[in-house]
């Protein structure tokens, strides 16, 4: 008889909880982890390294290294720097930059990568991505998911309110992005995995409807799943759809337009996702998005983020050509200069009203 199932991949390991990272070494001496209990732990000069002193005791065999910034320069130095090393897995400790440089060595010396986030800025913590500057501002690499995902609570509590809040800008953008996975299909016959959608679009819900905050361990726990959860729809559909779609056009349009000025990932996503709502006729979802995204502190007009509404309308007109072939509302309409300000003047008047 034929299996009738699929393989998902997925970390082997998600633990997420107050105090999680007191029970790391016992996390990698897993032996689908670490047999030898020799790791090469990457660490920024900020938040992990803050935390190198707690944890290395507990790590007496691992290799520290600490890593610049997050560039591709930057994961192709780690790489060089651990390939000779005779590892067992590399360990990325800290934000999303260190995460994404430690996935991109890891994959290019073939070794298993443990997450251990310091905070929850985006979506990129489990997801088989890795996005870092390159000479042409910003790239993606594809790269295996996480073996394994450790998320201290307590840790995460510490870190900058603003690094949490754009992880609730990114995990309520699935929605936006699902409709208009949803639209490609009907228009163009784009398949949909039913399954990644339903992990995208009910991580994304969890975290909307959630009536706590960045304060509250409850919502952080919530919120930290979505995003583990969202990284993992990505790796069953293969590609970035279920968390991307016009809210990450308009985010990469920021970067590329606006690379000295540019926003948080998540606050830009989250602006995106509320006014590709908007756009694609969901009033009132518009409304409550933008509404619950205010109570976050996230931005939902351009004007806090620092951006003009010219600017922001140049934004939207550009956001088409940073993902070619990739269908969103905005390919639906292809709205020109005028039509963008008259949408954005009425978008503008029905979330504050």
């Amino acid at each position: 008889m034929p299996v009738l199932t699929r393989l998902i991949p997925s970390p082997v390991v998600v633990d997420i909880r107050p105090g999680a990272l007191d029970d790391l070494a016992s996390v990698l001496s897993d032996q689908r982890i670490s047999h030898s209990g020799k790791l090469a732990v990457a660490v920024s000069n900020g938040s992990g390294a803050k935390l190198r002193e707690r944890i290395a005791p507990a790590l007496p065999s691992a290799t520290w290294y600490e890593v610049g910034g997050g560039t591709l320069d930057d994961a192709i130095r780690l790489a060089g720097a651990i390939k000779a090393g005779h590892y067992d897995a590399v360990v990325g400790l800290g934000g999303g930059k260190i995460i994404d440089c430690a996935k991109f060595a890891a994959a290019r010396v073939g070794l298993p990568l443990v997450a251990v986030p310091t905070n929850l800025a985006h979506d990129g913590l489990c997801s088989p991505v890795a996005t870092l500057d390159n000479d042409a501002g910003r790239g993606s690499y594809g790269v295996p998911n996480p073996i394994a995902v450790v998320i201290d609570l307590d840790v995460i509590r510490d870190a900058p309110a603003r690094f949490v809040r754009s992880g609730i800008g990114d995990a309520v953008s699935n929605i936006s992005a699902i409709a208009d996975w949803e639209l490609a299909n009907r228009v163009n016959g784009e398949k949909i995995d039913g399954l990644a959608a339903a992990m995208a679009r009910q991580a994304g819900e969890a975290v909307l409807r959630h009536p706590g905050g960045i304060g509250d361990n409850d919502f952080l726990q919530v919120l930290a799943e979505a995003l583990v959860l969202s990284g993992i729809a990505m790796s069953v559909s293969g590609d970035s759809r279920p968390s991307s779609g016009a809210c990450h056009e308009i985010n990469h349009a920021f970067d590329l337009l606006f690379p000295q000025r540019a926003a948080s990932h998540g606050e830009q996503c989250g602006l995106g996702a509320a006014f590709a709502m908007y756009l694609r006729g969901a009033h009132e979802e518009s409304a409550y998005m933008a509404e619950v995204l205010h109570r976050h502190g996230l931005p939902v007009l351009p004007e806090e983020i620092g951006f003009t509404v010219d600017e922001f309308v140049q934004v939207v007109e550009f956001a088409p050509q940073t993902r070619p072939g990739r269908y969103t509302i905005l390919e639906h309409l292809d709205l020109k200069t005028n039509q963008i300000k008259d949408i954005y003047s009425d978008y503008a008047k029905a979330i504050s009203s």
